[in-house]
């Protein structure tokens, strides 16, 4: 079984969306694995969003990130990470459509639900990151 992780975002959290968000990975077959909720530190997102982390956008991303608690969620099923993608839809909410998780819930880019993960050998990494041994069943 495949893995990837899932952060309900602090816009996800603030309206109140966790329940019918995870209610629809639920429905798709998918199980929870491993589950916590945590306040993201600088230390933790520079390492996250390595990639883009020199860019003049990302002190926004940090704030934003840290604004809230948020869950971070470990999820298991037959090609998940590219099942809960689409079930997401774009990184851009306001180009996702009506159904998808950002569609009905995101509004741009940054304000989109949730991360996922996207490659099953990001999500390994990032379940690392996110989850200590023994935390994941």
């Amino acid at each position: 079984m495949d893995r990837t992780l899932i952060i309900f975002k602090p816009d996800c959290m603030k309206q109140g969306h966790v329940g019918q968000v995870l209610a629809r990975f639920e429905s798709a077959g998918f199980k929870i694995v491993g589950c916590r909720m945590t306040q993201l530190t600088s230390a933790l997102l520079r390492e996250h969003y390595a990639h883009v982390a020199d860019l003049p956008f990302y002190p926004e991303i940090e704030n934003f990130m840290s604004s809230e608690p948020v869950i971070a969620m470990a999820l298991e099923g037959e090609g998940v990470v590219d099942k809960v993608r689409g079930l997401l839809g774009p990184t851009d909410s306001s180009k996702a459509e009506k159904g998808t998780i950002r569609g009905d819930f995101g509004k741009d880019v940054m304000v989109n639900v949730v991360h996922a993960s996207d490659s099953p050998e990001n999500a390994e990494i990032e379940l690392n990151r996110f989850f200590s041994p023994g935390e994941l069943y």
